[in-house]
């Protein structure tokens, strides 16, 4: 007989703990880095009287000179020098400081400015992310790939909102499409078949919620035990899958390989 616990241990297993780390706070610094400078496509530019003093922000952002960087682009904004640019970065500051709600001020004025500006997008769903806010993120960051479709850290972080509104088939779509992109990237392969993984744990679990006796879940069980090298459990598991249901297909045709 399948005993409750082993059913909830391989259920656990499929589970992931939601914990910041060090490299996911990590990847959100490179994110922001790697977007804050970034001046859109047909922008205009700022006057040559500003263009100093805000490169002097960019470069102090990217040495960690926060503080200096923040007044260097407070006061460009403050100068006349209101482009969407400057108040992306000067949102990247608030971000990389975990204020999170003044950085998104900063991203909804830059979009105001210019609705087609990518960054901002992708940088906003990033803090809503971080505030917990998935709906709102997964919207603003959809947005952003309708905008750039092939911008890699749309989709990632796209991804990212998914997998924290558990639609893993959102999840798996993006790391598809990442694939197709980029098919020699073995990071988005590895992501790829991580996404399947949980996306065939919530199905389990989808399996149990609806009926937790059903011999799709003792098939499931079978299969996994089959896989560890434990023979003798998947034997039971298969067994009771073929007494819930014994024109189960495949059901006796593992029993026999066994």
């Amino acid at each position: 007989m399948i005993r409750v616990e082993m059913r909830e241990k391989a259920e656990n297993n499929w589970r992931r703990p939601r914990r910041k780390t060090a490299a996911s706070l990590a990847r959100l610094a490179a994110l922001v880095l790697f977007l804050a400078s970034e001046v859109p496509c047909g922008q205009q530019t700022l006057p040559i009287s500003l263009q100093e003093l805000f490169a002097d922000g960019v470069q102090a952002q990217k040495a960690g000179r926060l503080d200096a960087a923040e007044k260097a682009f407070l006061q460009v904004l403050g100068k006349g020098g209101k482009a969407p640019f400057v108040y992306n970065n000067l949102g990247t500051i608030y971000q990389l400081r975990a204020d999170h709600q003044r950085a998104i001020a900063q991203f909804r004025e830059a979009i105001r400015l210019q609705p087609d500006y990518v960054a901002p997008h992708v940088l906003m769903g990033a803090s809503l992310l971080a505030l917990g806010k998935i709906p709102e993120a997964t919207r603003c960051l959809e947005r952003a790939v309708r905008l750039q479709p092939r911008e890699p850290l749309a989709r990632l972080q796209l991804a990212k909102a998914h997998e924290r509104a558990e639609n893993f088939h959102g999840v798996v779509e993006q790391y598809l499409t990442l694939r197709e992109l980029a098919p020699q990237e073995p990071e988005y392969a590895y992501q790829l078949g991580n996404a399947y993984l949980k996306f065939a744990g919530w199905c389990f679990q989808e399996i149990v919620r609806l009926n937790p006796r059903s011999a799709r879940v003792f098939q499931t069980l079978a299969e996994n035990y089959r896989v560890q090298g434990r023979p003798d459990l998947a034997i039971r598991a298969f067994q009771r899958a073929a007494r819930v249901d014994p024109n189960l297909p495949g059901i006796h045709f593992s029993l026999a390989q066994i």
